[in-house]
């Protein structure tokens, strides 16, 4: 479905071996091994998420590295289209205190607007304006939203504030997705698995 979008860029926001209660689950190597087919004009890209250090942040970032999916942990990459190049920015997972928003933006000129993107949205409120868009993911909007009661568990400090979809902050802009798994219980209701395509404009 992913290459059938014809996207210009692939971004994985990590999570690629979610843990599930009472199940073994499969191998990462294997998760990975069936991202290898992911095309896309302007390159596929990875960060990694809390379940991935899970597997050994050094593992998985070997793993998807050798699968085409370069791994931008607190590291940026200009990237160049026919229109001009922008800065690609990948932040270390908030969730495990890995992000470095500094470092992760070093060398990337000021006034430049750049495309920034992490596992956990809760590094948001700490970016500068030069993330003028910031991708994550990490909280699958909850796995479960009820009728009147909404989600009754975020993995977020900010609770229903970044669970899904676009926010708007600031002057900035945020998009959660879903994703397409679940973690710990493997359970969704009201929260429907997603690959989100974004167009910028």
């Amino acid at each position: 479905m992913t290459n059938a979008a014809r996207p210009d860029l692939i971004l994985l926001t990590g999570d690629l071996n979610a843990h599930i209660y009472l199940s073994r689950g499969m191998l990462i190597g294997h998760v990975i091994d069936q991202l290898r087919p992911l095309t896309a004009r302007l390159g596929v890209y990875a960060v990694i998420g809390n379940h991935d250090r899970w597997e050994g942040a050094s593992r998985v970032t070997a793993l998807l590295t050798r699968a085409g999916a370069p791994v931008l942990e607190n590291a940026n990459r200009l990237v160049r289209t026919p229109r001009g190049g922008f800065y690609l920015v990948g932040i270390g997972d908030a969730e495990k205190h890995a992000d470095d928003p500094a470092r992760a933006l070093a060398g990337v000129p000021r006034g430049a607007d750049a495309l920034c993107f992490t596992h956990s949205p809760d590094s948001f409120p700490r970016l500068p304006a030069t993330c003028a868009l910031t991708i994550a993911g990490h909280t699958h909007g909850g796995q479960v939203k009820l009728p009147l009661l909404g989600r009754p568990v975020v993995p977020s400090h900010y609770h229903q504030r970044y669970a899904a979809g676009l926010v708007r902050e600031g002057g900035r802009t945020l998009f959660v997705s879903t994703g397409i798994g679940t973690s710990i219980l493997p359970v969704r209701l009201g929260v429907p698995p997603e690959i989100a395509l974004i167009t910028v404009r």
